[in-house]
């Protein structure tokens, strides 16, 4: 009895330790045996729609990004609300996702069930990451093996969305405990903060540090003073909610480690931007990653690993969608 109780309480501090133990099911080459060909089928299929639309790449990066951060990686995004239902993608935090995001993962999954041998065999889960993966090659980043054996998640709500997602107005402190939650390190959430190097943001997600920063100062002054300005032109104070700005105002097309560089110029769009290189706990990193791209790439494939682990779902806790927008 005594050895049976010793058992249960080390499994117990096992399961407290390694709160993500369930991605011990994951492993490179999973759909090897299953549907041989799943990574070159998604790949054309994101090929061909970041041809259609560049916001592809982006929108496909923080689809991942928001996935995974609520409930773990297990396409819980995906879902579409349904009667008295408020999924997660209508959260306030999620309407600024991109519907190119979405539609990536419904093609490629298409494209994945369309062969014979594949249908209903891989998950929206994991088609999402490969997804990811793909186009941040495409845009000319890091080519990485992706890990595989997710299941999609069986729940949905826009409530479990609160508080979970970072902020662009949140501090270096706020940003490591948000990230430590899904185990990933300060390291870890500079490298993935290195993703605003692509896509864009609406102007009311940062005026507040190009007018209303403060009575003595109503420009941030951590901000390059002609960035501001050019940030004034571009979003007045009575903005267009439609006008979207570049998160990197030098490559924004490319993902590469110039977010790094314009950190040091005081040209990070967010204040969870520029805080990585005001801070002086994270600003020695920005430094090495801005002065070496290869370091940046390394460091944004084993945080990508990393997130790709996070609340992963198994057994019974999950399934293999039909369909990526709604539930079996």
């Amino acid at each position: 009895m005594g050895r049976i109780i010793v058992f249960q309480v080390l499994a117990l501090c096992s399961l407290l330790v390694f709160p993500n133990i369930a991605f011990a099911q994951l492993k490179q080459n999973y759909y090897a045996n299953i549907c041989p060909n799943v990574e070159s089928i998604v790949q054309k299929a994101v090929a061909a729609k970041v041809k259609q639309t560049f916001v592809t790449i982006p929108g496909t990066l923080r689809l991942f990004f928001h996935d995974c951060f609520v409930q773990g990686c297990d396409a819980s995004v995906m879902i579409q609300s349904s009667g008295s239902n408020t999924a997660e993608k209508d959260h306030p935090d999620n309407l600024s996702l991109a519907g190119d995001g979405f539609d990536t993962v419904i093609k490629a999954k298409a494209a994945v069930d369309a062969n014979p041998s594949c249908r209903n065999k891989v998950s929206c889960a994991d088609i999402l990451t490969m997804a990811t993966r793909d186009v941040v090659k495409i845009a000319g980043g890091p080519s990485y093996s992706v890990e595989l054996g997710r299941l999609d998640g069986l729940s949905s709500t826009a409530a479990s969305v609160g508080g979970n997602l970072p902020k662009p107005n949140q501090n270096l402190d706020q940003l490591n405990a948000l990230f430590a939650a899904n185990g990933l390190t300060q390291a870890d959430m500079i490298a993935l903060s290195g993703a605003h190097t692509l896509g864009f943001s609406h102007c009311n997600q940062f005026s507040n540090r190009i007018y209303n920063f403060s009575k003595q100062n109503p420009v941030d002054p951590t901000l390059n003073p002609s960035y501001a300005t050019q940030l004034q032109q571009q979003c007045p104070k009575n903005v267009d909610p439609r006008i979207a700005i570049n998160m990197d105002p030098n490559t924004p097309r490319t993902f590469d480690n110039v977010y790094y560089k314009n950190l040091q110029n005081g040209q990070g769009l967010f204040t969870s931007d520029q805080v990585l290189f005001t801070d002086t706990r994270s600003k020695q990193t920005v430094i090495s990653w801005a002065n070496s791209p290869t370091a940046f790439n390394n460091a944004f494939i084993t945080a990508m690993t990393k997130l790709g682990r996070v609340g992963v779902k198994t057994g019974t806790k999950g399934n293999i969608r039909k369909d990526c927008a709604a539930f079996n």
